[in-house]
């Protein structure tokens, strides 16, 4: 017992993983994976670990549980979200997804725990290669590409991570996990690994395109780890770094326009996501304690509105099929508790008076506003309306009460509803009690949610937000909801840098004549290579084969290591 009370947390979701795969398939191991979430939850609130878990490692110490307000706020919500997300998939009859989301689980909360940049490395990897398999199981040939963009881009996350974490070392001679400025090559690149897989703006296209190809219950386990976790490593290692108070901004401002034209709602709230974290990231930066709190507050709650918003509209595609806008409308006649929840995770992420969101993204508003970011509150402000029109209305309004698609499906099964009203009682539960949230933030800050003031505008934003929706769709300006493939930024090296570089190839051959052949030919050759890996049938647009992937992963990490060796 004693060695059970001082174990590194993740090894109760790490060991747990393997005993699964022994375990009969059935209610025996769904209800073993959905065991282990709460038997860890307990060891955390109840478990004892005074200096850490010390590994000696060469010369380095490595840190298996540094222990702080932090790292709890994380480790508690990743609990929750695990067992959730556990039981949403109670149905499942197979080996792989159960097993994966455990041992995905634990290494997200590893890295919460990692006192050092080492751990960190080792535990930020093993959440991108357990991952990948939640998108891979969904057994489709669009799963099988979008999961290996998934895996070259977290993997490349992990390798610049390492790439810094040697440098950091080499500069320091500490691998601490502590503040870091942000004022060398070795922080830069660290850095720019968390920025990856936080989804910063030209950095983010892998959430949308792999989250919604996901499995119906692996989107729901995806949508509550990683990109937190990228938050938590932000807050610990950059807090009140200034450049992540406008990567922050553009987050919430740029994935509203994307939201409101996408036809799959899975798509829909992966970008909302996105809009999300934009909040979450300008906390960061921010950097005040007001401000830190909302952060970790906000992630809390967003994991857990997220985590609904994907389980209603993942219980309808369990039941239709299709989660596109344009094939769905009037499910309410058949799966009324199914859009009850919907509703409730709507009005948590558009932060209504008495719902999660509204406790938690007020403190980083008001954090931004006490310290004099006017434009920046704006921006909140404004995002925070258009948040309201993609998630907290269209979602809802196209899946259950638009036009009536004519399908009749049965309601969500049992252990599915049961997830989705566990979740919604805890939206209400911190909408309506939010000290017993702020109490177990890291710092000591009082604030109220609950003024006139505060629930007067949130109120008229929202009550405006509603108008201008009602308005459009009146008089048929709501863009359509049709079949359609939104290229995002990958515009960029799709259509547009395609474009510019057969404009190169033609100027090149017009001037070929005029004394500069030698030099043309080459440049020439140089413009068709780039063209072959960036043009519409090049490898940037087609998808990585497996070998093709291994030798790129291999060679980078051969370089890392030359330079970190030599």
């Amino acid at each position: 017992m004693k060695m059970l009370a001082t174990m590194p947390l993740p090894f109760y979701f790490l060991i747990g993983g393997l005993v699964s795969i022994f375990l009969p398939k059935g209610v025996i191991k769904s209800s073993f994976v959905c065991l282990v979430p709460v038997v860890a939850l307990l060891a955390l609130l109840n478990g004892t670990w005074d200096g850490g878990f010390i590994v000696q490692f060469l010369d380095l110490e490595l840190n298996f549980m540094r222990v702080d307000k932090l790292s709890i706020v994380f480790g508690i919500i990743f609990c929750i979200a695990a067992f959730l997300g556990n039981v949403f998939a109670f149905h499942l009859r197979e080996s792989t997804q159960p097993f994966i989301a455990l041992i995905y689980a634990g290494a997200a909360i590893g890295a919460v725990f990692a006192g050092d940049l080492i751990t960190l490395f080792v535990y930020w990897e093993l959440t991108a290669i357990s991952s990948v398999f939640l998108i891979w199981a969904r057994k489709t040939e669009g799963a099988y590409h979008s999961g290996m963009r998934y895996l070259i881009i977290q993997v490349l996350s992990g390798v610049v991570l390492l790439f810094g974490v040697a440098l950091f070392y080499f500069e320091t001679g500490s691998i601490s996990f502590v503040k870091m400025e942000l004022s060398s090559l070795a922080t830069a690149l660290i850095f720019i690994a968390f920025g990856i897989k936080c989804a910063f703006p030209f950095l983010h296209n892998w959430l949308q395109d792999s989250y919604p190809s996901a499995t119906i219950t692996g989107t729901v386990i995806l949508s509550a780890f990683t990109t937190k976790l990228a938050v938590y490593a932000l807050a610990r290692g950059f807090p009140g770094t200034e450049l992540l108070i406008y990567i922050g901004a553009a987050m919430t401002i740029f994935p509203i326009f994307f939201a409101e034209v996408e036809n799959d709602l899975r798509k829909v709230l992966a970008y909302s996501l996105n809009n999300q974290l934009g909040f979450m990231v300008v906390g960061v930066g921010v950097g005040t304690e007001l401000a830190l709190n909302g952060t970790a507050a906000h992630a809390f709650s967003h994991i857990l509105y997220k985590a609904l918003l994907f389980m209603s509209v993942g219980a309808v595609l369990f039941r239709t099929g299709t989660s596109r806008a344009s094939e769905l409308g009037g499910l309410y006649r058949t799966m009324p508790l199914t859009a009850t929840f919907c509703l409730i995770g709507a009005a948590s992420i558009s932060a209504f008076p008495l719902f999660s969101g509204f406790v938690s993204k007020s403190l980083i508003m008001s954090g931004a506003g006490k310290e004099h970011y006017e434009i920046i509150w704006l921006i909140l402000v404004f995002a925070s309306a258009g948040v309201l029109s993609h998630s907290g209305i269209k979602v809802p309004y196209f899946t259950f009460f638009h036009h009536d698609s004519g399908k009749r499906p049965q309601e969500a099964p049992t252990h599915m509803l049961l997830a989705m009203g566990l979740t919604a009682i805890l939206c209400i539960y911190i909408g309506i009690f939010p000290n017993n949230l702020y109490a177990i933030m890291p710092f000591q800050v009082k604030y109220e949610p609950y003024t006139f003031e505060h629930i007067l505008t949130q109120l008229q934003l929202l009550c405006f937000a509603i108008l201008a929706f009602y308005i459009l769709s009146k008089l048929k300006q709501l863009p359509s909801e049709t079949r359609s493939v939104n290229l995002d930024f990958d515009w960029t090296y799709r259509v547009f840098l395609p474009f510019i570089i057969r404009k190169l190839l033609s100027l090149l051959e017009a001037t070929e004549q005029k004394g500069l052949k030698v030099f043309n030919q080459f440049l020439y050759f140089v413009l068709r290579k780039v063209y072959h890996v960036s043009g519409p049938e090049g490898v940037m647009t087609r998808i990585l084969t497996s070998g093709t992937m291994v030798l790129f992963i291999a060679i980078i990490l051969l370089i890392v290591l030359g330079i970190i060796l030599f």
